[in-house]
């Protein structure tokens, strides 16, 4: 593989999917090595040959990622370097720690105070009202309620935390991303699960939207220095992963137009003068029409590259605003690419809907796909190996999970 050398480095933080598709995205459009920072030798950006991979278990501790990223910086100090975070607790460590950065390291990331207040969901429902914006029926659960409380939707409700980071760092053994509940019982057992592994954070208990993955969408955006809005890219979800720590996890999204949905959510971000990418999470709700938002990510989604894949090189909006100091254009993503992270046998059994299914046979057809990972020249056999093993995996893990 042929390399460049540009007047910036990109330094990603993380280990799964998001760094590779973003990395990915650096060497189609410049041409440029990615160097990753990570916690373990594992994963799509090991042994990959458009990256240089340093793993670390500490490089999510705030000493180590200040000690790391800043002593890079300085033994490039002849570059910019591009920091992007590929997980919520990497972006809030930039975010958290952008004055102490060295000064030739570009982090296009809105203040710790925003973000830390946009993790919580329900600040976010806050926004929501405020722009018209609709999301499912929600009770912030505080453990000082104990069980002494009502909801006014019933059963089967789902219950997430409103702390995602703090969640994940008290584990149990029956931890999921997300749970959907079928009774009150179950309900007050998990809660008790989720305090007594040490949480201390809020709860949302939400109604939970009727229909399977294909009414789910995800919506990605990028906003520029001047908290204005310069892209926006809606993903039709067909299928998602079932896993208990994967659920929710895109595994086949077709690109998908709807510019009304879009400027609601414009509005929403440029009132907040947010900066950088943010990622939705959105569900259809066919009982009225509307579309349900969930939360937002204050980073480009571990599922990015349907971005790039639709003609939205996600590199791209960083470097030409930061690094080159373009003007970029407000563009909408209008036309229909796919992206999928599962054999295609696995997407026709489980994707239900004839039209759906449709979609993809048409786009396989036309080649207008993508599986990030898998790309022409990055295939080191012990890497291939694995990634094959991964891919092949989901045959064993829909047929489990799957329900």
């Amino acid at each position: 593989m042929k390399f460049q050398d540009k007047e910036f480095i990109p330094v990603l933080l993380g280990g799964d999917i998001n760094t590779y598709s973003v990395a990915r995205a650096f060497y189609e459009q410049y041409r440029v090595k990615t160097y990753i920072f990570g916690k373990f030798p594992t994963g799509p950006s090991y042994n990959s040959k458009i990256i240089e991979y340093h793993p670390n278990p500490k490089i999510d501790t705030d000493d180590y990622f200040l000690k790391t990223v800043n002593h890079f910086a300085k033994k490039h100090a002849d570059k910019k370097i591009v920091l992007i975070g590929c997980g919520d607790s990497y972006v809030a460590l930039i975010s958290k720690h952008k004055s102490e950065l060295a000064d030739n390291i570009i982090a296009p990331y809105i203040d710790f105070e925003l973000m830390n207040s946009l993790q919580q969901k329900e600040t976010f429902y806050k926004l929501c009202e405020k722009h018209g914006v609709d999301y499912p029926g929600t009770l912030i659960y505080d453990a000082s309620m104990g069980m002494d409380f009502e909801m006014n939707f019933q059963f089967p409700v789902i219950l997430k935390p409103s702390d995602s980071i703090q969640y994940w760092e008290h584990e149990f053994e029956t931890q999921n991303k997300v749970y959907t509940i079928k009774d009150r019982e179950e309900l007050e057992r998990v809660i008790g699960q989720i305090y007594g592994a040490g949480y201390t954070d809020k709860l949302i208990i939400q109604d939970m939207i009727p229909g399977n993955d294909e009414y789910m969408y995800v919506l990605t955006s990028y906003s520029d220095r001047n908290g204005k809005v310069k892209m926006m890219c809606l993903g039709h979800v067909l299928l998602e992963e079932h896993t208990p720590h994967g659920l929710g996890n895109h595994a086949v999204i077709i690109t998908e137009p709807n510019e009304e949905l879009m400027m609601k959510v414009k509005n929403l971000l440029e009132d907040l003068h947010y900066v950088g990418f943010s990622n939705f999470d959105i569900k259809y709700d066919k009982r009225d029409g509307k579309f349900k938002f969930f939360e937002i990510n204050t980073r480009q989604g571990r599922s990015n590259y349907y971005v790039t894949g639709s003609g939205f090189n996600v590199a791209k909006y960083i470097v030409e605003e930061y690094v080159y100091g373009k003007e970029l254009e407000l563009k909408l993503a209008k036309d229909e690419h796919l992206w999928m992270v599962v054999p295609k046998a696995v997407a026709f059994k489980y994707v239900k809907e004839e039209a759906n299914k449709a979609k993809l046979r048409k786009l396989i057809k036309e080649k207008k796909m993508v599986n990030p990972v898998f790309m022409r020249g990055d295939l080191k056999p012990r890497r291939f190996l694995a990634m094959a093993k991964t891919h092949l995996s989901h045959f064993v893990k829909f047929k489990k999970y799957y329900s």
